[in-house]
């Protein structure tokens, strides 16, 4: 962190050496794989009444296939991860006070206010299966925030469309077409409680008319210090529509509730989801889906139960932190029709599975304990009013 003239610039790196092994991960067969996922790069600028948040992302390069990650669906990818753009984040702010509130207004590419934080920046490494459900990411944007005591407001207006590769910057010109807002609420030292809205214009589809979305997201966050122990807990349930002119034609629910502890090097974290998704059409290759997809591509909605657990160490080299982990996660895959098309334990070979993960984050510098809110909006990981 440089504090010049003023100027506050704040930089970090960061990445994860992952070894994934999923059995069964497809047609009964089990796979392990090793990655470098979540490459990045943060550099954050204040320049008095001036914010700047950058996030490069260089999953590109090291996630073309994807990563082993069950559950999990967007952009051509399902039951792997798909790599996230190269520019993750770049956004400009302005915030001043005004009768004792605190006003900002940015714009720029990144996180529209919905839902939660960014699961880059919360214990678990693989992520869970609601991230297109929780999270608008990686869009043109222009934002707006109002804090006063306790209370923040936001709205967005952005871009619709999902990044179709890493190389995309977004379709600048569709600014505007999609918008969301959120309302979050201060009221314990730690505790956090947010409540949001989207309509998202076909998303899936970068030519336009694809479904559109009507997206709800809302939560409770606690992140508290007792004793030599820093607890954290998230809670969040929210539902996505997809449609067109108000007629629904799928519907995925999610819920999910996740907790950990840190007491001096050591972590532990706990997670259960419960989240539909949609079955779109593979192509030749199972763990890609075809792009653009098509208001028909849609074969049926599954729901994915995930129950799982992470465990890390925390050691110091200089300004480097290296966190050794072991992940393991338990899945149930059940599809939601009576008589499905896509039928999971024929397409796994087991209506259940495991994913067993084991790697090292490593953080070089400052990194966002926080990723997704801008200006006044923004909340530290424990706060105060």
């Amino acid at each position: 962190m440089l504090g010049i003239l003023g100027q506050l610039l704040t930089v970090g790196a960061h990445a994860i050496g992952l070894a994934t092994h999923a059995t069964p991960a497809m047609q009964g067969a089990a796979l392990t794989e090793g990655y470098l996922t979540q490459p990045a790069l943060m550099a954050d600028a204040l320049w008095g009444p001036v914010q700047l948040s950058t996030v490069l992302n260089f999953e590109g390069l090291t996630l073309e296939r994807g990563e082993l990650n069950a559950g999990v669906w967007g952009e051509g990818y399902a039951d792997r991860r798909h790599p996230h753009t190269y520019l993750h984040e770049a956004v400009i702010t302005y915030q001043a006070k005004l009768a004792g509130s605190d006003l900002s207004l940015s714009a720029g590419r990144g996180f529209a206010p919905f839902g939660t934080d960014d699961p880059m920046v919360r214990p678990f490494v693989k992520y869970p299966a609601n991230h297109h459900l929780s999270q608008i990411l990686e869009r043109p944007l222009v934002a707006a925030a109002l804090r006063y005591g306790p209370a923040i407001g936001e709205a967005g207006w952005f871009a619709g469309a999902e990044p179709v590769d890493p190389e995309d910057l977004g379709d600048f010109d569709k600014l505007g077409d999609s918008w969301s807002a959120r309302i979050t609420l201060l009221p314990l030292d730690g505790l956090e409680l947010q409540t949001s809205y989207a309509e998202v214009k076909s998303p899936e589809n970068v030519f336009g008319g694809g479904l559109d979305h009507d997206m709800w997201n809302a939560s409770a966050r606690l992140s508290r210090t007792l004793g030599d122990t820093q607890v954290y807990g998230l809670l969040e349930t929210g539902r996505t529509s997809e449609g067109r002119n108000g007629v629904e034609a799928f519907g995925f629910a999610t819920v999910l509730a996740e907790a950990s502890a840190r007491r001096g090097l050591w972590l532990a974290a706990l997670r259960f989801e419960r989240t539909q998704r949609p079955e779109e059409e593979r192509r030749a290759d199972p763990f890609r889906t075809v792009r653009p997809a098509t208001d028909n591509s849609i074969l049926g909605v599954t729901r994915w139960t995930t129950g799982s657990l992470h465990v890390e160490r925390t050691s110091q080299l200089g300004g480097l932190q290296l966190r050794p982990f072991l992940e393991v996660s338990r899945l149930h895959a059940r599809a939601m029709e009576e008589f499905p098309v896509v039928d999971p334990a024929a397409l796994y070979g087991s209506a259940r599975m495991w994913s067993f993960s084991a790697g090292i984050r490593s953080t070089l510098g400052s990194w966002h304990t926080r990723m997704g809110r801008y200006g006044a909006a923004r909340v530290p990981s424990t706060h105060q009013h």
